[in-house]
């Protein structure tokens, strides 16, 4: 029965798609069976079984164990509920940050963390526009084309990593960010009328910003060093760098010179052979304008 006498239908695995922990994500498997560990803990230490805990929270017994085993990230919800229900005083909702961090897929945050680092970032994308640039909308909207389909929680969950990278723009001093997106990918119908527009108004406010620089690859242009893939060179503080490219060295991030210099070329040529930034802006104002 819960604690509160109300009546709460008990969640069980099928209800809980995209929850799963990754074996191979060293970190979140430590977060999650701390996180784990604590919740069994304080279970136990108040002499709560777990069929009567699934009750009180409103979950089912298999999934407090799978939970309580590490096998399962526990929703906020089920933190805050929990917290409550154990008297936990703030303890068990105080976790809530590092797990949500474990949602997000693994390379997803090691390159958060890599961009947060940096002072210099620069971008060439062929495909689509740079996740960097995304609305939530356009980033949904590519999500849901892609093969084959994410359950809608996995898709909300790469949504808001995505979208967790944006912070970027918050930083100060801001990094100096460059971006060349081919025109082709302009002029995709991506997501319908107002998520067109609303990603063409997101370009021109952060091409404007004094940090940015966003140019765009015309579909006339001759051929260039990018249409293997995208490219990606982010700069530190200290002089060093890290580079990687979807054509070339197998798509795995470099820091070795000779190779970070290979891909600096080809960014650089890319960039030189892209309409310069004042034309890019003009060029995404007549495609909102036609939009």
């Amino acid at each position: 029965m819960s604690v509160d006498g109300d009546v709460r239908q008990l969640k069980g695995e099928a209800d809980e798609p995209g929850w799963e922990v990754d074996p191979d994500d060293d970190w979140g498997v430590a977060v999650v069976a701390t996180v784990a560990r604590q919740l069994k803990l304080r279970r136990e230490s108040v002499g709560m079984r777990a069929a009567e805990f699934g009750e009180a929270v409103g979950y089912g017994e298999d999934m407090v164990y799978k939970i309580e085993g590490g096998k399962r990230i526990p929703r906020p919800e089920y933190l805050d509920r929990a917290d409550e229900v154990l008297g936990a005083g703030g303890l068990l909702s105080a976790m809530k940050e590092d797990v949500k961090r474990v949602r997000y897929p693994k390379k997803v945050r090691d390159l958060a963390q890599m961009e947060a680092r940096a002072v210099e970032i620069g971008v060439y994308e062929c495909c689509s526009i740079a996740g960097l640039l995304q609305t939530p909308e356009h980033a949904r909207a590519l999500l849901e084309s892609w093969q084959p389909a994410y359950s809608h929680e996995d898709l909300e969950r790469r949504v808001a990593a995505r979208m967790a990278r944006l912070s970027i723009f918050e930083r100060s001093p801001a990094p100096a960010l460059g971006f060349v997106l081919e025109e082709a990918t302009l002029r995709r119908k991506v997501g319908g009328t107002m998520v067109r527009r609303q990603q063409f108004e997101r370009l021109l406010e952060v091409g404007r910003l004094n940090s940015v620089t966003l140019q765009v690859m015309p579909m006339d242009s001759a051929a260039h060093p990018g249409m293997s893939g995208r490219i990606e060179v982010l700069k530190f503080e200290d002089g060093s760098a890290v580079a990687r490219s979807d054509g070339a060295f197998n798509g795995h991030p470099t820091s070795d010179p000779r190779l970070l210099r290979v891909l600096e070329l080809r960014y650089g040529t890319i960039r030189a052979q892209a309409l310069p930034p004042g034309e890019s802006l003009a060029l995404v104002e007549r495609l909102l304008g036609e939009t």
